[in-house]
């Protein structure tokens, strides 16, 4: 794919809608072969935007869009690192998904970078993220971006009524 021109900005409640669609677009597409598609099928998009719109307003979370063409196409949401062994100064990349057609064009690492470079502003010494066991596609794009997995660290849960396994990554920014 050719390089995307696009801009990357904070993101406002308004914003709600179109990263909630990013969101659902992006699991159909990213978890196809990893989650049950009668799962996928039913990700409803009015759910997700009830949630960030809710996490926008209480700023639970920092949270980054992506703007090419005139819509958002990307969006990446950090914070304080939620595992429960960590302190102050540890951050997590609580998400970062694009929508499938800006997949492999760079954009994903303008907003790793500009999400990087935000968290070390605010004093991140450690940065984490969770990633589906068995999402190839992630992990090279995790592991470019300098993260390694940390060993032991894998939990299953269930999602979609099947059980799932996520690992972490992390480095030091």
């Amino acid at each position: 794919m050719q390089p995307t021109t696009a801009a990357i900005r904070t993101a406002s409640v308004e914003d709600a809608r179109a990263i909630a669609e990013v969101h659902v677009l992006s699991w159909q597409h990213a978890y196809r072969d990893l989650l049950p598609a009668d799962f996928l099928a039913r990700l409803s998009v009015a759910k997700r935007e009830a949630m960030w719109a809710d996490s926008l307003a209480a700023n639970r979370s920092e949270l980054l869009v992506a703007e090419a063409g005139g819509r958002v196409v990307g969006f990446a949401a950090f914070g304080h690192c939620r595992d429960a062994t960590t302190g102050p100064s540890d951050y997590e990349l609580w998400a970062l998904y694009l929508t499938p057609d800006h997949w492999s064009t760079g954009l994903g690492r303008c907003l790793w970078l500009q999400s990087k470079a935000a968290m070390a502003s605010q004093g991140a010494t450690a940065i984490s993220l969770w990633v589906l066991a068995g999402n190839a596609r992630a992990i090279r794009f995790y592991e470019a971006a300098g993260f390694q997995c940390d060993t032991d660290s894998a939990k299953t849960f269930e999602l979609g009524g099947m059980p799932v396994q996520e690992v972490r990554y992390s480095q030091r920014p």
